[in-house]
């Protein structure tokens, strides 16, 4: 048996195919549209007030949000396409002659499936390449309060990190493991939560369990004095790994650069479970759209003269609406360690492929 025998003729598949993903990108567009002008309408008034940003800064925002907008909305449209798509297919009755022909139910859906898993590679490929790299520039733009951008030299920039009581801020860090080198180091060190003086220091560098630093001056808070203090020993017990993996936004890195990040993360002893569930979920995500036709597939079947065709669509939509739902909850529940990893990222994917398989077998099979 070939693999062509589980697909309806080639006209008919090229048919479906096509408008399946006409009617998709054609609601992604739309709510692209729709969502990012109210986003602008919050967000413009922000941009304009930093002195020199007009127009190009505006496009340019949009054009770092649009590909945040699109990943988080194309499983949407992929659930609204497929019901739309099938809902013409059964008022059409062209199910109906595809059943009549001999064709199953999952022969009938295979034209659509297959185009879902083009959407998932295309989303996949663009969540890797296009959305994690706006979404790490976004970050840092509205860090600076969308002033001018620093130059990326793939260092990490204004890291907090806590010493006992006092706090320490360094402008940029450079380097890995004990080769980390600091640069506008500033330790607001306190004493019973209460600001007791300001430590500066332009370069650090790691020396034995601490960080020597040089050029050093403090600020007695209650004196109003300065100090030079020369070279001095600073933040005796912080490791380098809490300046450099101080902060992992899963959403800005691509999987590989993720992946080391974690790896890092595990080698300093440092609790790695929330990122490996989104690490798992940069998969399972863009695989949604597999699964969209298949909870839309109730809309499919059944006689549309029935009068039922809208009641079968709304159920389409809930069941899609409710695996979203539920896949925020397990990414939720996983990040606070109450589910394994791998169970936050797929159990809502596998839990809604067998409740899919089980609506279309109860209800047509």
């Amino acid at each position: 048996m070939s693999w062509a025998s589980f697909f309806p003729s080639r006209t008919m598949s090229i048919y479906m195919a096509q408008m399946f993903l006409v009617r998709t990108f054609a609601i992604l567009a739309a709510l692209v549209l729709i969502l990012q002008s109210l986003d602008l309408l919050g967000e413009s008034g922000h941009i304009l007030a930093y002195a020199g940003n007009g127009d190009a800064e505006v496009w340019r925002y949009i054009g770092l949000r649009v590909p945040q907008i699109i990943q988080t909305f194309l499983p949407y449209s992929v659930l609204l396409g497929s019901i739309l798509t099938l809902s013409q297919l059964n008022q059409n009755s062209e199910v109906i002659a595809m059943k009549a022909s001999g064709l199953s139910a999952h022969q009938v859906l295979a034209p659509l499936l297959v185009a879902g898993m083009v959407v998932s590679i295309i989303s996949f490929g663009f969540n890797e390449r296009i959305v994690t790299r706006a979404t790490a520039t976004l970050e840092q733009w509205k860090k600076v309060e969308y002033g001018p951008l620093p130059i990326d030299r793939g260092d990490r920039a204004n890291v907090w990190v806590r010493d006992g009581d006092h706090l320490i801020e360094v402008k940029q860090v450079k380097g890995k493991g004990q080769a980390v080198q600091l640069y506008g180091i500033t330790v607001y060190e306190r004493s019973g939560g209460s600001l007791r003086s300001i430590l500066t220091t332009a370069h650090g560098w790691r020396d034995g369990d601490g960080w020597k630093g040089e050029g050093a001056e403090r600020f007695d808070v209650a004196a109003g004095q300065l100090v030079k203090l020369g070279n001095i020993r600073i933040a005796g017990g912080v490791r380098p790994d809490q300046f450099t993996l101080s902060h992992i936004d899963a959403d800005g890195l691509a999987f590989p650069e993720l992946k080391e990040a974690v790896d890092d993360l595990k080698l300093a002893g440092r609790p790695t479970k929330a990122l490996e569930g989104s690490l798992w979920h940069k998969f399972s995500g863009p695989l949604s759209s597999i699964l969209m036709p298949l909870l839309g597939a109730v809309a499919a079947f059944g006689l549309a003269r029935s009068g039922k065709l809208f009641v079968r669509a709304v159920i389409g939509m809930a069941l899609g609406f409710l695996y979203f739902v539920a896949d925020n909850f397990a990414l939720a529940m996983g990040n606070l360690g109450a589910y394994p990893p791998f169970l936050a990222a797929w159990a809502p994917f596998l839990l809604f492929l067998m409740i899919g398989e089980a609506v279309l077998l109860r209800t047509e099979e």
